[in-house]
């Protein structure tokens, strides 16, 4: 299988992409990690707007569920040392422009995401650490954060934000994040040194929160995909923090064991995707140092396999999609400031 790349556009280290539905058309949102822009583009790689000029430092993106083009972004999170400043803000189309307010002052906030559950929405917000005090401080272990969503946005800002209540703390380098679903909707997993969690809304809003260990070794990014069509979903794992090692785990006897490890070193792995592309179930993955390619990890005739898909482009993030039929990808291939726009050949 190749990936054909149709279409780039340069942005100074781009990093966060996600889908955007406004006024009925599909788009994606693509926004840098240092004080640069946050673009919106057509599905054919087409610049259609600038959502801002700045801050950048946008670590996540997710569109408000139901809304036209309102959406959710992280902004000032710079780097791990530069972060004291990161907040959640609502970002709303007007007949002026792109509408910024904060939602809540939240230092460090790396991932978070809208989790859909039991026909309501809930704000989960993890913070990489939860404090700082000198270049390279780990001393502060990250957190897990959660607030319901309300219907109406429009009332916060710097003097009303959402308040957020802390359910896990203690997730030293709590950076890895992924969705998935339950019979009742949404729920999130979370990768730290401490492993995965899977994290589950309460089913009526004022109960707990579920948290469950799934897996106790360090994590740094993880997806789930039924790779080996066993009717069981795997887990690909990128290990450890910002690491150079990707893992396929697979529950055994009640525990998550790894049943393969990718032959060869990707220093600095950091996007990871894994679903379905023409029939053929697989995990994409792109590091950020050393060769900087992006490979897929398949399961064929009884074993794994890999393949590149790019050489030396250094992704920090993909999002697959589909375009009458044909499957596409983007990636913000960050270490050579480019958005890339891929299109997949059977």
């Amino acid at each position: 299988m190749k990936a054909v790349k149709y279409n780039t556009y340069e942005l100074n280290k781009c990093y966060s992409i996600a889908p955007l539905k406004y006024n009925n058309e599909d788009y994606i949102l693509v926004a840098a990690e240092k004080q640069d822009e946050c673009l919106l583009f057509d599905l054919a790689g087409n610049l259609v707007d600038t959502i801002w000029d700045g801050p950048g430092g946008t670590m996540s993106m997710v569109q408000v569920p139901g809304s036209n083009g309102v959406f959710l972004a992280t902004q000032k999170f710079y780097s791990p040392n530069d972060s004291k400043e990161a907040k959640i803000v609502v970002v709303s189309p007007t007949a002026k422009g792109w509408d910024v307010k904060t939602l809540v002052e939240l230092p460090f906030v790396h991932r978070f995401d809208i989790l859909e559950y039991n026909n309501a929405n809930y704000l989960i917000a993890c913070s990489l650490k939860s404090g700082h005090e000198f270049k390279d401080d780990w001393n502060h272990p990250g957190e897990i954060l959660v607030a319901k969503l309300p219907d109406d946005l429009d009332g916060f800002d710097e003097t009303n934000q959402l308040e957020l209540s802390v359910i896990k703390s203690g997730l030293l380098k709590n950076h890895g994040y992924s969705k998935i679903a339950n019979h009742y909707g949404q729920v999130a997993l979370v990768g730290s040194n401490e492993g995965i969690l899977k994290v589950v809304p309460p089913y009526v809003e004022d109960e707990e929160w579920n948290i469950i260990t799934l897996y106790n070794q360090p994590v740094s990014d993880m997806v789930m995909a039924d790779l080996d069509n066993d009717g069981k979903e795997e887990i690909v794992i990128a290990t450890p923090f910002h690491g150079d090692t990707v893992k396929v785990l697979k529950l055994i006897d009640g525990d998550y064991q790894e049943v393969y490890q990718v032959p060869f070193k990707m220093e600095f792995t950091h996007s990871l995707w894994a679903g379905e592309i023409y029939g053929n179930k697989m995990a994409i993955i792109g590091h950020r140092q050393g060769e900087r390619n992006i490979i897929r990890i398949s399961y064929e005739n009884n074993g794994y396999v890999t393949e590149v898909l790019d050489k030396d482009v250094g992704s920090a993030n993909i999002y697959l999609y589909e375009v009458d039929g044909e499957k596409r990808m983007v990636s913000t291939n960050r270490e050579i400031d480019q958005i890339g726009f891929y299109r997949f050949e059977r």
